[in-house]
């Protein structure tokens, strides 16, 4: 290991700034790979699928509020023109 941390500190500058980024992009790509495998499993349980219906289940309160008090204010107004 410390044969090759002194041959990369010989390096010029340009060439340790290549093998950092390459080593970034590996590092990144390996994550995001472990990331959609392990997002794949737990899309497809049906315990997943309760579990964002029930997190939705507020959303779906306020837009029928929403939409309630849309007919209400619109219906106003068109009595108010009459």
């Amino acid at each position: 290991m410390r044969k090759i941390i002194r041959n990369l500190r010989a390096q010029p500058e340009h060439v340790k700034k290549q093998i950092l980024y390459i080593s970034m992009l590996a590092f990144v790509v390996i994550l995001i790979l472990l990331w959609i495998l392990s997002l794949g499993t737990t899309i497809n349980k049906k315990e997943t699928e309760i579990s964002v219906k029930k997190d939705l289940q507020p959303f779906t309160i306020l837009k029928a509020n929403v939409i309630d008090g849309y007919k209400s204010i619109s219906t106003e107004s068109t009595d108010m023109v009459r």
